[in-house]
């Protein structure tokens, strides 16, 4: 299973309850954190609702 690297590059402040939320779900809890996740639609979905507030690269 590949795997996701993903890396917050905007702040949560003032963006809706919604988006911190899954923010936090991802285990992003500052700016420029980097978490990996493996590739699965329920993380890709997550990934879609942010898509504005993160940067996502596969990791091989």
């Amino acid at each position: 299973m590949s795997k996701l690297k993903v890396t917050q590059i905007r702040s949560v402040i003032s963006r809706p309850a919604n988006q911190r939320l899954v923010i936090a779900a991802l285990g992003l809890r500052h700016h420029q954190m980097t978490v990996i996740h493996d590739d699965t639609p329920s993380i890709r979905g997550m990934l879609h609702k942010v898509r504005h507030m993160v940067r996502v690269e596969e990791v091989k």
